[in-house]
């Protein structure tokens, strides 16, 4: 709650000190019997009545109790209901107005029911005030539903004027009309059978007079409707013009335009808790916030949602159950049209079809609805413009617009333009990736309106748009955005993206979730995929086969590689059965299940499988295709980690060879050959040499890929660490530094490979003459792994088995001792007997306790 709003210095009307008091009902979290016992006694009732009746003014006792039970100085709070009171006397206005206009032309509509006071009703109260900046046009805009026409009435009814013309400006006749009416009453010479005439005497002599007037254009639905019909300027006069369009026109020339918001969380809440409490009832915070945002915070849609749920005795968590229920659709879910609240003309659902109507009319003409229902597939928080003017969503906007002529981006961005206009979307071309927002219920609204086919058709539309656009090397946000415009894509489509296969922008958007150091997220994203590929597709289909294999590869990425293991084993007991021992499918299961046994603990059965399935590559495929150079790579990687280094830089030596003869030297696979080979090199006891070829290795990467690609970034860490193995631990730790800060940038604090280089930073700040730092940073590091990873990851044990190490080098051998005695419990119960990290721990175990005890 901004404590701003609470000023009871600033209360002029019954209405402001009852929405104050609402204030500091909803913001402490009272409800009305708690505050009732609170407040010296008060009934239940009266407080009810004070925290939400607009029209009753509390008697002093009550606020005294109330401001008591705040925690509030009373005085401030008694001053405003005397000056309250003081200002109704000196007034013939009704309570909580200005003076009554002496000529009222029109009908200002009531107060809604709990209205309230917003930052925009400020805006217009300052720009209208009086001074030398005195703005005479304010255009209060914003899309249908967030409450334009309530705040030009208050501010009507607040104004002491002596003339007040409200006009229903939807059509220049009305406009006319309303004009001429004003006109006729206030005894201008009239000119029969002459309308028109009869409006430009009125404006004339709103012109001239000295008379104070408002003239309020309520709901201008073309700003063409106005030309040579705009009141004139006067300082005695002032014109408040509520729209949806966002025009040009409707600024400059002395007219100021105000965005009209939703209600902020804040505002919804209270609103909300008033509405409900005007019938008595009283509802849980979290679940008044969450109905708030369910709804997008749009005032229009609570004040529905409230009526709903009165009529259908609801609390919030059972209106947003049945808000959620995708059987639903809105109309089903909001008052019908004759028990709609606070004079409401139409439900939700329908307070956008004229202005989708009409900017489809605009220019470019049959552009903005198609483009529109592909909005409405995708993020409301953030759809990229490169996604909308993709290929895909060309073809598909050319295929349903009504011409059928050819579609180019430029149309587009017309188009996006015109919804912008018309209030039906946000469109800030300088929000990178982000550019178009729309409202949750418009979108809602809008994919309830197109037909079977036409939402088929967008779905995919929309899902072929994003696999378009999806970078093959994710840099910066563009990833995470598409990503989570997938999200909502999925939700909408229900089973329109499993049409006889998985759509592949799902397969991608969950390759991308572990890519960006979420394997645990993209597991979790397979299990679903893996549920609804199984009911919609057959647990034999290709796509369901290769969810298993996915979910396999993340489970083990996120930490438990035994898993991966049983995973891949029985996947591929059943691809041999559907597909065969020689599809590539099952070959790639073999060489992911060598990898995950291998990283299971037992490299040397890695190295075992990788040369049978070596064999029966070279049979299958012959010996330059890419799929046996890979095995081949992977071979040399086992038996480097099963204690062969020397042999496994011999085979990579072999292999770079054919792959400079087959790829040539700047394929991705050649490059990542002379990396495993400088890896291995270090490894067989060359880290001299080590380096010297990741040195070599980092230019051609700068050369090729660029500075910030994850291949550069990673040989930069193999060039540090080999630096460090070399005799130069303090060169080491200073280009882990420098690395640790681009991948801060590009990568984000949680990801694994920034994890990883805060690891290896702390180890050559210990290898430089730092142990105590070394352990510090460990510490931290832990702490994250914990937060990020979970207890259990091998990631969070190692840590911990460098923690206690640099414990111990700090001068604390008894408490690395400690350490790593818990920690060879955890990596038994963890890991099992045969797994690398458990001989180091016993080793490093050993070593300390000789340390701690000598004798």
């Amino acid at each position: 709650m901004r404590v701003a709003q609470i000023d009871p210095a600033q209360i002029r009307t019954r209405q402001e000190l009852v929405e104050q008091l609402g204030l500091l009902f909803v913001r402490d979290g009272w409800s009305h019997h708690r505050l009732a016992e609170a407040a010296d006694g008060l009934s239940p009732a009266t407080v009810r009545k004070a925290v939400s009746d607009v029209t009753a003014l509390p008697r002093p006792s009550t606020l005294k109790a109330l401001a008591k039970a705040f925690g509030r100085d009373a005085g401030p709070w008694l001053e405003a209901r005397d000056r309250i009171q003081r200002l109704e006397k000196n007034s013939s206005a009704p309570e909580g107005t200005g003076s009554a206009p002496r000529v009222q032309v029109g009908v200002v509509p009531r107060a809604a029911d709990c209205f309230q006071r917003r930052e925009a009703a400020s805006k217009l109260e300052k720009m209208a005030a009086g001074g030398g900046t005195v703005v005479l046009c304010q255009v209060l805009a914003g899309m249908g539903g967030v409450g334009k026409t309530q705040l030009a009435a208050a501010y009507a009814r607040e104004q002491q004027v002596d003339v007040l013309v409200w006009v229903t400006a939807s059509s220049t006749v009305e406009i006319v009309a309303a004009y001429a009416d004003a006109a006729t009453a206030l005894g201008l010479p009239a000119v029969p059978g002459d309308q028109k005439q009869e409006a430009r005497r009125f404006l004339e002599w709103a012109a001239t007079t000295d008379d104070r007037w408002l003239i309020v254009l309520d709901d201008v639905q073309e700003p063409g409707d106005l030309r040579g019909w705009w009141p004139p300027d006067s300082g005695n006069g002032r014109v408040v013009v509520t729209t949806r369009r966002r025009d040009a026109v409707l600024s400059g020339q002395g007219r100021r335009l105000i965005d009209v918001e939703l209600f902020t969380p804040d505002e919804a809440r209270a609103y909300l808790t008033a509405k409900l409490a005007v019938h008595g009832l009283d509802d849980d915070s979290a679940q008044v916030d969450g109905l708030a945002e369910d709804v997008g915070w749009l005032p229009l849609a609570l004040a529905q949602a409230a009526a709903y749920m009165v009529d259908a005795g609801l609390d919030c968590a059972g209106y947003r159950a049945r808000l959620a229920d995708r059987r639903r659709e809105l109309p089903d879910v909001l008052p019908e049209p004759g028990c709609l609240p606070d004079d409401h003309q139409a439900v939700v659902a329908a307070a956008w079809s004229l202005s989708i109507e009409r900017a489809d009319r605009a220019r470019p003409a049959g552009l903005a609805r198609p483009l529109l229902w592909l909005c409405s597939m995708l993020d409301p928080n953030g759809i990229p413009a490169v996604v909308l003017t993709s290929e895909a969503a060309l073809t598909y906007l050319a295929e349903h617009r009504p011409s059928e002529q050819e579609v180019e981006s430029d149309l587009v961005w017309d188009a996006l333009r015109v919804l912008h206009r018309f209030s039906l979307i946000d469109h800030t071309p300088e929000a990178f990736a982000q550019e178009v927002r729309v409202h949750n219920l418009v979108q809602r609204a809008t994919r309830e309106s197109l037909t079977p086919e036409q939402r088929a058709a967008t779905v995919q539309a929309a899902a072929d748009a994003l696999l378009e656009v999806w970078p093959e090397v994710e840099r910066g946000q563009l990833a995470p955005i598409l990503r989570a415009n997938t999200m909502p894509l999925r939700h909408a489509a229900g089973s329109l993206l499993w049409q006889g296969e998985m759509h592949g922008v799902l397969f991608c958007a969950v390759e991308s979730l572990g890519a960006a150091g979420q394997p645990s997220g993209a597991a979790t994203e397979c299990i679903e995929l893996l549920t609804i590929c199984d009911q919609l597709l057959g647990s034999a289909h290709s796509d369901t086969l290769d969810i298993r294999h996915n979910l396999a590869y993340w489970r083990g990425e996120a930490g438990d590689p035994a898993g991966a293991t049983d995973a891949f084993q029985g996947l591929l007991t059943d691809r041999l059965r559907i597909l065969g021992p020689d599809h590539p499918d099952t070959l790639t299961t073999r060489g992911n299940l060598a990898r995950w046994r291998g990283e299971a603990g037992d490299p040397a059965g890695a190295a075992d499988a990788l040369q049978e399935l070596l064999t029966d590559r070279l049979r299958i495929l012959g010996p330059d295709h890419p799929d046996t150079l890979a095995t081949r790579s992977n071979l040399a990687y086992w038996r480097g980690g099963s204690g062969d280094p020397a042999g496994a830089a011999d085979a990579l030596q072999e292999l770079l060879t054919d792959h400079l003869r087959i790829l040539g030297p700047d394929h991705p696979d050649t490059l990542a050959t002379r990396h495993n080979l400088a890896y291995w090199r270090g490894g067989s006891g060359d880290p001299a040499g080590a380096a010297d070829a990741f040195q070599e290795l980092l230019t051609d990467h700068l050369r090729i890929l660029g500075p910030d690609h994850p291949d550069t970034l990673t040989t930069r860490s193999n060039l540090a660490r080999w630096r460090g193995e070399a005799g130069d631990p303090a060169g080491a730790a200073d280009a882990f530094q420098e690395l640790l800060t681009d991948r801060l940038r590009i990568l984000g604090p949680d990801h694994p490979h920034t994890l990883t280089t805060r690891s290896n930073l702390a180890y050559w700040r210990g290898g430089s003459g730092d142990p105590a730092g070394a352990a510090d940073a460990f510490q931290e590091l832990l702490t994250d792994r914990l937060r990020i990873l979970g207890p259990d990851h091998p990631d969070t044990l190692t840590t911990r088995n460098n923690l206690a190490y640099w414990r111990g080098y700090a001068g604390d051998p008894a408490v690395a001792v400690e350490a790593f005695a818990e920690l060879l419990v955890d990596c038994q119960r963890v890991l099992g007997s045969e797994h690398p990290l458990i001989s180091s721990v016993q080793d490093n175990l050993s070593y300390w306790r000789k340390q701690a005890d000598p004798s």
